[in-house]
């Protein structure tokens, strides 16, 4: 695969593990709506091991929880890797880079760049946004100051943030023949990996990738396809009819029903494994990011079932053994 002559811009483990070749994972871990760092704590011992890198999520929905930066704290602290998710809703530029700054000084080497969900779909509906910048103006400015040791000002730095940038993409919104080029745009504004929207339509995910293929992206970023397990019918119908950007075939939908209620769960996991088996035979997609949202004991189970273990190991930032996937 082709990449940049830069072998290594951050010292992230997740970058090391995508730039071997082998099939990496990450997980979604959201903080608690108070200052209960035990939550993260817990959370974060069901997917030691099963994930190569976890996301903590960004007051997620708009809703305020621990902060990400606290809670990446507490990962690095865990001895396990965090990808920060930072949003241009919440701050202007004087405070993302500020938070970076800080972000890279306490141990955090992944950072992925949103817009943020609309505050009105929150629990401060009439709170101020700012969006002093959008997610390609933040990657972009995420990259000047790893590569070019500059703030938004012009202004030098003597130690710059080395972060490894991620961004995120949905495969699925409208117009659909249109994603690719946007996906272009935030490759070009510096990002190094993408986690997608939640697979469920592989058919079009895999359409979709063949754009992708067709603009050359996907040997200049490393693409993670979004999989999460659906816990039952009712949130299968939800996600399908009143979820934006979300693509549930009825398929799903009918398969989610046709199980006894007690067995949704087991039938949701087998979903998920079987759409993670699907993505990786499609080229240019170098690993999953699972999103299992408040159900974080799936993941094992999910990393278990599609054969993804055990994950590649990282000594000294050696890759020195990986699982069977490894390309």
């Amino acid at each position: 695969m082709k990449r940049d002559d830069n072998p290594l811009k951050s010292d992230s483990r997740l970058e090391r593990i995508l730039r071997s070749g082998a099939f990496a994972i990450t997980a979604e871990l959201g903080p608690p709506k108070s200052a209960e760092a035990s939550v993260v704590c817990n959370k974060a011992a069901l997917l030691r091991g099963y994930a190569d890198a976890i996301n903590i999520t960004d007051n997620q929905t708009a809703i305020v929880r621990l902060s990400s930066i606290a809670g990446g704290t507490i990962l690095v602290s865990l001895g396990l890797e965090p990808v920060i998710q930072m949003t241009c809703r919440d701050r202007n530029r004087i405070a993302m880079q500020s938070d970076l700054l800080g972000a890279w000084a306490l141990g955090m080497r992944n950072v992925l760049c949103l817009t943020g969900d609309h505050q009105k779909f929150g629990n401060h509906p009439g709170a101020k946004n700012v969006f002093d910048l959008d997610s390609i103006q933040l990657i972009q400015m995420v990259k000047d100051m790893r590569d070019e040791a500059k703030f938004q000002c012009g202004e030098t730095m003597s130690v710059p943030p080395r972060f490894f940038i991620g961004a995120a993409e949905n495969p699925f919104a409208d117009p659909f023949e249109f994603r690719a080029l946007r996906l272009a745009k935030k490759v070009a504004a510096g990002a190094d990996f993408i986690q997608t929207q939640l697979v469920y339509n592989v058919k079009k995910f895999a359409r979709w990738m063949a754009m992708v293929r067709d603009l050359g992206l996907h040997e200049r970023v490393f693409i993670l396809a979004g999989v999460g397990p659906i816990k039952s019918v009712g949130v299968a119908r939800y996600m399908k009819n009143n979820v934006p950007g979300l693509d549930v075939p009825d398929e799903i939908v009918e398969r989610m029903a046709s199980v006894p209620k007690g067995e949704a769960k087991a039938e949701g996991i087998k979903i998920c494994v079987e759409i993670i088996d699907q993505v990786r035979q499609i080229e240019g997609v170098a690993g999953v990011h699972i999103m299992a949202i408040e159900w974080e004991e799936a993941v094992a189970q999910i990393a278990t079932e599609a054969g993804l273990l055990p994950r590649p190991v990282i000594e000294e930032g050696v890759l020195v053994a990986s699982g069977k996937d490894e390309a």
